[in-house]
């Protein structure tokens, strides 16, 4: 089940996700997401959209693999930040 928070920014999704047990990174560990999308849940999505422009968007993921693995990803939001690992968790987070 996809959750929708509002912090007023990517830290404090972050530090709150950490206490929760979402502490590993999954930014560096893209490629595992891109080549088994079907081990990966996202359990937590944060948008947080900057005051100045449309670059300062992100999204926070809450990531919880089936090995139980819990962590987070970082993507920027807007058309020209989405790479495979982004593309893949869009899909994972249309499709639950």
């Amino acid at each position: 089940m996809t959750k929708m928070y509002h912090y007023a920014t990517v830290s404090e999704a972050l530090d709150d996700l950490n206490e929760k047990g979402f502490t590993y990174d999954f930014n560096i560990h893209e490629a595992d997401i891109v080549k088994n999308p079907d081990k990966y849940e996202i359990v937590h999505v944060y948008r947080y959209e900057g005051d100045s422009s449309s670059d300062d968007e992100a999204i926070v993921y809450g990531i919880k693999s089936s090995s139980g693995k819990k962590g987070v990803y970082v993507a920027g939001f807007s058309a020209n930040s989405v790479n495979e690992a982004t593309q893949v968790l869009i899909q994972l987070s249309i499709k639950r």
